[in-house]
């Protein structure tokens, strides 16, 4: 049986490859704080939506949560993305960040309301510090692009890495702390960034698809 390629089943293929693997994520309920969480209950301490994009061509972490409130309306909030990397053990007790051996803080703490944009990787076995501008502030949504290598495998490929997201307030200590835990209880993958190949491909469907309107409108 013969098979024709044609421009619809081009473009087709290149999105059934694509679709929902650059920037799926995780949404969390509002007002959820934690019951063991002592802090103040304010909208930046309470997680809405999350993801974490990996670009294997680049080797690069793409980390991004938005909040129920504007960032920095919290003075001494910061927000930890627990990074499984594999071969790793349940760290946080009831919270249930099974494997979270490294982890990514973003935003620091923010003194007066001044947002620096610091980041450090790898807070429980030394620190990796990294500079202001690491983290960028938008509204209700902070991010950051972190180099993989400072997200050394444990066991599993970087794009089998999961995550989970929880914002702390630094007025308070331990797991008291921690406002909130996205997703609940759980991981959630990473994303991986589709390869050159396939958008290759997307831009060879999208191409083909033009040539053959060209042609049909020529006729």
């Amino acid at each position: 049986m013969n098979f024709a390629i044609t421009p619809r089943a081009l473009l087709a293929a290149a999105l059934a490859v694509s679709a929902g693997t650059a920037f799926a994520g995780i949404g969390d309920p509002v007002n959820d704080f934690l019951p063991s969480y002592t802090g103040v209950h304010h909208g930046d301490l309470d997680v809405v939506s999350s993801f974490v994009n990996y670009n294997p061509g680049s080797d690069t972490f793409f980390f991004s949560g938005t909040m129920d409130a504007a960032i920095g309306t919290t003075a001494s909030a910061f927000y930890v993305w627990g990074v499984d990397r594999g071969a790793g053990t349940a760290r946080f007790g009831a919270l249930r960040c099974a494997g979270a051996r490294r982890a990514v803080r973003l935003g620091g703490d923010l003194p007066a309301r001044r947002l620096d944009g610091t980041a450090t990787v790898n807070r429980f076995n030394g620190s990796n510090n990294l500079p202001a501008g690491t983290a960028t502030f938008a509204a209700n949504t902070i991010q950051g692009s972190i180099s993989g290598a400072l997200l050394a495998s444990t066991g599993f490929d970087k794009t089998a890495y999961t995550w989970n997201l929880w914002p702390r307030d630094g007025s308070q200590s331990g797991n008291a702390a921690i406002s909130d835990f996205a997703p609940d209880n759980s991981n959630a993958a990473v994303s991986v960034v589709p390869e050159p190949s396939t958008v290759a491909l997307l831009a060879l469907g999208l191409g083909a698809l033009g040539v053959a309107a060209r042609r049909r409108r020529a006729a």
